[in-house]
């Protein structure tokens, strides 16, 4: 009976067992086909997000292309080059050419955050004074505060450290981000923006955060604040803290969108805190050095080349290389550029007209030819002190200095005097005409020293930007141009810009017509000879009647044969295998520019296209060649 007991605890335990096992089976094929079905989603969302990217870069191409055509037009109807056109026409010109320039901005919003989610933004992380990126924000934002009568203030910490080691351009971008955004929405009052260590972090033994600690950018306005319901939504793409139909304030929503995962490829992060109808404060959470990523090594100079933080889609952080700065056109190896670079203003006031345009233009080159330092100087005893203390690039100067210009040409004596100095090259602005003794003057120094008379902001910028991107003097392109006497018809603004184009041949080679017509309507006000062709077989059709092109514009996207293939076959014909090829393309999606580079293109230039931009670069290339 014992034994009888026993095999049937045994079968039951048996038949429990059996039964367990079968459980276990029925759970493992769950698993299986659940693990299978994941792996089918996940190709799924990879083959989702890859015709997301193709379908982002065809409609990238697809809105830049009309949206070139009406920038270009636009503006060369405001620059009015005939002087035929009333100053209502010129304000309507100026009008589309700003509301062209919005669209082209929400463009760029949702490629920024394609790029982000696609993990395809790179970081390039380097290291600068925190004082250099505050003093750029303050003369960025300044005229804006003082036309809504806002007080804008900018204040740094004496615990904050002096230098940060992290990508100086998209930090540049979220505080840019979160500065507009509280002046947008603040109608009276003020916005500050503050920069302390984190207070998150505990201080160390002597009260102090470490170097590698944390800093905390806290931006606060007086605005109208946002409701407690809203705080969780607002940084969602195209979300607002007023999304009504009834809404006051426009605007896409991606702004704070694109700096929160920007903050968060830096390594930090953004909280908000705000009261409704009370104001807003938006913190940046960010670390001094951006993790994961090294100092590069410190050149002859001084300067630390860049380092490139590449966010990998497939890791969970992030990965640093040290890389060379990339370039937009090859440098010579003789050239020994330094990577650090000095501009210095001279004009009656610190934080004037010039010197916001200075730091303007040296925004958009400090992310490709390394650091730019732009020092402001009022008198010409500080400008010929700042030139004795440090080697600079070029000298941009207010001929309206002092009474009658008296200081800015007594600032051109003391340059002339000193041997030293005087091969300095001085851009010189001035909002009034010259009368004919002050030109006179002007002309006489001419031929002794590198002074160039801009009686236009665009064209300075245009020669701050030439200045500060060559690699060696010979490099810049001469500019020919002497003040003009008063005359009952004024010059065209465009007529002696770019003397070093007039005369050249240029093949410009698209599918679109408007396109063509609007680029072929720039380059001849500045004497270049155009020759145009629908597409790539065409276009070498074209090069091969007329073998004295000097360069070559290319369209990428075009049918019956693409750009990339066309540059291709002309690289193999030996005649033109170091001709200037342009890229000129709508495409601005991740790797577009290294696929051009790669098929033959010289250069690089994205639609819509800035003339100013276009024609330097063309210059450039052309005083190469």
């Amino acid at each position: 009976m014992e034994l009888q007991r026993s095999n049937a605890e045994l079968e039951d335990k048996a038949a429990l067992l059996a039964a367990q096992n079968r459980d276990i089976e029925t759970k493992n094929a769950e698993i299986e086909q659940a693990r299978q079905e994941i792996e089918e989603r996940a190709r799924q969302l990879a083959l989702a997000s890859k015709y997301k990217s193709q379908f982002l870069a065809n409609m990238s191409h697809e809105l830049r292309t009309p949206l070139n055509s009406l920038l270009i037009l636009a503006r060369l109807l405001a620059q009015n080059p005939g002087r035929n056109l009333t100053a209502k026409q010129v304000e309507y010109a100026n009008v589309i050419h700003s509301a062209g320039s919005d669209l082209l901005q929400l463009i760029n919003d949702i490629l920024d955050l394609s790029k982000v989610e696609a993990g395809r933004m790179d970081i390039h992380a380097e290291r600068f004074p925190l004082s250099a990126l505050l003093d750029d924000i303050q003369a960025t934002f300044q005229p804006l505060t003082v036309e809504k009568g806002l007080e804008f203030a900018v204040e740094a910490d004496p615990e904050a450290p002096g230098e940060l080691f992290t990508d100086r351009q998209r930090l540049r971008q979220v505080l840019g981000n979160l500065v507009s955004n509280a002046v947008k929405f603040t109608e009276s009052g003020h916005v500050l923006l503050r920069v302390g260590p984190d207070p998150r972090v505990p201080a160390g033994p002597g009260g102090d955060q470490a170097d590698d600690g944390a800093l905390a950018f806290s931006v606060a306005d007086t605005g109208i604040g946002i409701a407690p319901e809203n705080l969780t939504t607002i940084f969602g793409a195209f979300q607002q803290g007023d999304g009504t139909l009834s809404r006051r304030y426009g605007g896409t929503g991606l702004g704070l969108s694109i700096a929160r995962e920007v903050g968060a490829l830096l390594g930090g992060e953004i909280g908000a805190e705000s009261e409704l109808g009370q104001g807003s404060t938006f913190t940046l959470y960010l670390p001094c050095e951006l993790p994961g990523a090294v100092d590069a090594e410190v050149s002859a100079s001084g300067t630390a080349d860049a380092v490139t933080i590449v966010q990998d889609a497939d890791a969970p952080g992030f990965h640093a290389e040290a890389t060379e700065a990339l370039q937009m056109q090859p440098t010579p190896p003789d050239d020994g550029v330094p990577n650090g670079r000095r501009l210095l203003v001279l004009e009656g006031a610190r934080g004037g007209l010039l010197t916001l345009l200075a730091h303007s233009a040296v925004s958009d080159l400090s992310g490709i030819h390394g650091s730019v330092h732009v020092g402001t100087a009022v008198s010409p005893e500080q400008g010929i002190e700042a030139l004795s203390a440090a080697p600079h690039q070029c000298v941009v100067l207010d001929l309206g200095l002092g009474d009658a210009s008296a200081s800015a040409f007594a600032f051109l004596d003391r340059l002339q005097e000193d041997p030293e100095l005087r091969d300095v090259p001085v851009l010189a602005h001035t909002r009034d005409k010259l009368d004919s003794a002050q030109a006179r003057l002007a002309r006489l120094r001419f031929g002794s020293q590198s002074l160039e008379l801009l009686p236009s902001l665009d064209e300075l910028r245009e020669r701050i930007t030439l200045h500060l991107s060559a690699t060696q003097r010979e490099h810049i392109p001469a500019l020919i141009s002497e003040p003009a006497e008063a005359t009952s018809r004024a010059p065209s603004p465009t007529a002696a810009r770019h003397d070093a184009l007039r005369g050249r041949q240029v093949l410009v080679i698209d599918d679109d017509a408007r396109n063509v017509f609007a680029i072929t309507s720039t380059l001849e006000l500045h004497g270049i000879t155009v020759t145009q062709a629908p597409n790539g077989r065409k276009g070498i059709e074209a090069l091969l009647t007329a073998d004295d092109t000097d360069l070559i514009l290319m369209d990428v996207m075009m049918p019956e044969m693409d750009g990339y293939t066309t540059m291709n076959k002309i690289r193999q014909m030996p005649a033109f295998a170091t001709l200037p090829i342009i890229a000129v393309t709508a495409r601005a999606m991740p790797g577009d520019r290294e696929k051009s580079l790669a098929a033959g293109a010289s250069d690089y230039v994205t639609k819509p296209v800035d003339t100013d931009e276009l024609l330097a670069c063309m210059e450039r290339w052309l005083a190469r060649q």
